[in-house]
């Protein structure tokens, strides 16, 4: 099958993170890019190895994830187009605190540390806008630990599907939706800091309220409103 080849100017300059950069720059940054295709269940690195740059998610999903001794993990975080990863360790100059997979067939795009830190030292703008995505990183953190720390499983559980709810014009939506869920139960229940047995019986639980309607992947919020309120 015939494979267009990728537009990297365009991809980069559509990031949050570069859109305010000038063509010259872009064109910097294509030079220090390498094409990764990542299939399914395939390690793009583990923890413990050393990074030489970071990463753009052009299609697919990534996990990020602690393994632990038990043989279980904890996922930190689900990663879709458009997204990076592996800055701040990347500025740390110190091993990979997580392991990276694919979830699904993924092509990422590798871009090299030492064209990055040239651009920090040229380019103040550039420098401000990777300190700015920094810290929506860190604020997602601390909302994370927030999230598990007050809320019921129930509640996080809610708030995850609300998430994909989409936005209307003129405000949230209302009424009912179908959503399909990104990944396995498996990974949302740890995603979420739950068992998977838990995250099946919190479905049960709002099935039975009325409140969704679960088969396989594919869950209907059948009243947003008293979902939204079953959150608060």
């Amino acid at each position: 099958m015939h494979e267009n080849r990728l537009d990297i100017p365009q991809i980069l300059s559509r990031l949050p993170l570069f859109q305010e950069l000038a063509p010259d720059q872009i064109a910097a940054l294509e030079t220090a890019c390498r094409e990764r295709r990542l299939a399914k269940g395939e390690m793009l690195f583990q923890k413990g190895d050393a990074p030489k740059g970071f990463f753009v998610v052009v299609f697919g999903q990534i996990k990020l994830a602690f393994p632990s001794s038990q043989g279980n993990e904890k996922v930190v975080q689900i990663l879709g187009p458009r997204q990076c990863f592996g800055e701040a360790v990347m500025f740390m100059d110190r091993p990979y605190p997580v392991f990276a997979e694919g979830l699904v067939d993924s092509l990422l795009l590798h871009i090299g540390n030492t064209t990055v830190f040239e651009l920090l030292e040229r380019d103040p703008l550039f420098a401000r806008r990777m300190l700015a995505g920094l810290s929506l990183r860190l604020h997602s953190l601390v909302h994370d630990v927030e999230t598990y720390s007050l809320r019921s499983s129930a509640q996080r559980v809610v708030g995850y599907l609300l998430q994909h709810c989409p936005q209307q014009d003129d405000g949230p939506c209302e009424g009912s939706f179908d959503i399909s869920l990104p990944t396995s139960k498996q990974v949302i229940a740890s995603r979420l800091n739950l068992t998977p047995e838990t995250l099946s019986r919190i479905f049960h639980d709002l099935s039975a309220d009325g409140l969704i309607s679960v088969s396989g992947k594919q869950i209907t919020i059948n009243n947003v409103k008293r979902l939204r309120e079953f959150d608060l």
